[in-house]
């Protein structure tokens, strides 16, 4: 059976800083959920909490508009619909020694974790504020992977998130070896850990692109990991725009339902 798209577990609402539309609040996204019948949605608004310590957090958003637990919770509890449940999680992130801003004290409090290695965008704060080149980003991009599959997580309810996109450019992904991405998808499975689908439709429509940046969900798919839809909406119209990527990337990797990663607690 064709991997069914009936869910988006990652979702930012206007809580999130980078998200700047007023009417993304909790129940627009609940709505369009019902609408577009989707039977489950997490909302992941970016969070760093207060007592885990950063050498690099001063360079951040996080610190600045203090994007703690307390924060992030301002829209809980989540409204709920019959057609549709909406789960509470959250996108922590790793600084640039590699610490993941969720202490083992709060993983009962989110339903979803996701946590990106591919923010590098965020210089400063992820990576040194400075031009890197491409050998240096593609070993960082690697050594992030792997301190996040080191990492002690509630793996079961646990995403890696966009790993191909989000702050890592197309030349980075080129560069990392079929080798160094088995090593990262057999720590995915081994760990019960979900890979995120998460490729721009402008990204999928260039046929060299696109082949780039399936190819490692490619490898992931043999090796037996699990996938779930994540849009990264940060505005009301982005979410209608994630439903034509999802099915577009479904059937480029001919994905069926038993590739589908559902997080334990959902």
């Amino acid at each position: 059976m064709r991997y069914i798209i009936d869910h988006d577990c990652h979702i930012h609402s206007n809580l999130s800083p980078c998200a700047r539309d007023p009417e993304q609040t909790a129940q627009t996204i609940l709505n369009f959920g019902v609408t577009h019948g989707l039977k489950y949605l997490c909302l992941t608004d970016h969070y760093w909490d207060a007592a885990v310590p950063s050498n690099w957090e001063a360079g951040s958003f996080y610190h600045e508009l203090k994007l703690d637990f307390e924060f992030i919770r301002g829209y809980c509890p989540l409204p709920q619909a019959d057609q549709c449940r909406f789960y509470f999680g959250c996108e922590t992130d790793m600084d640039g020694d590699r610490v993941i801003g969720i202490p083992k004290e709060r993983w009962d409090d989110f339903d979803f974790i996701i946590v990106p290695t591919s923010h590098m965008h965020l210089r400063g704060f992820t990576v040194p504020d400075c031009d890197l080149p491409l050998e240096v980003r593609r070993e960082t991009v690697i050594k992030r992977a792997e301190a996040f599959l080191n990492a002690d997580l509630p793996w079961g309810k646990v995403g890696l998130a966009h790993l191909t996109s989000g702050g890592t450019d197309v030349e980075t992904i080129a560069a990392i070896s079929d080798g160094e991405w088995k090593r990262i998808f057999d720590g995915c499975r081994d760990r019960g850990c979900g890979v995120e689908l998460n490729v721009s439709l402008k990204s999928l429509a260039d046929p060299e692109e696109s082949k780039t940046l399936l190819h490692p969900y490619m490898i992931a798919k043999k090796l037996g990991c699990k996938f779930y839809l994540g849009s990264d909406a940060h505005t009301t119209d982005a979410h209608v725009k994630a439903m034509g990527r999802f099915n577009l990337v479904v059937d480029l990797l001919d994905l069926e339902e038993s590739d589908k990663f559902v997080p334990k607690t959902m």
